[in-house]
């Protein structure tokens, strides 16, 4: 697995599992939609921490600039 997520992409993706977080746990969303937003900030927590999105590799994105190949 190479990295190819940036600082940028991963603060986005913690922000966003934070706010829904927070809202699942306030009560502000709930039901189905409350569980599939945090199946799917999970999966963004996941992701941040191992710097590597698998569904970035068959479009071809890398927003890791140090991490391009030359």
């Amino acid at each position: 697995m190479k990295k190819n997520m940036g600082k940028i992409d991963k603060t986005v993706r913690v922000l966003i599992a934070i706010v829904v977080g927070i809202l699942y746990f306030t009560g502000t969303i709930s039901g189905t939609l409350g569980i599939v937003l945090m199946a799917l900030s999970a999966v963004f927590l996941l992701t941040s921490l191992l710097n590597f999105c698998p569904l970035y590799v068959p479009f071809g994105i890398n927003t890791c600039k140090s991490c391009k190949e030359n």
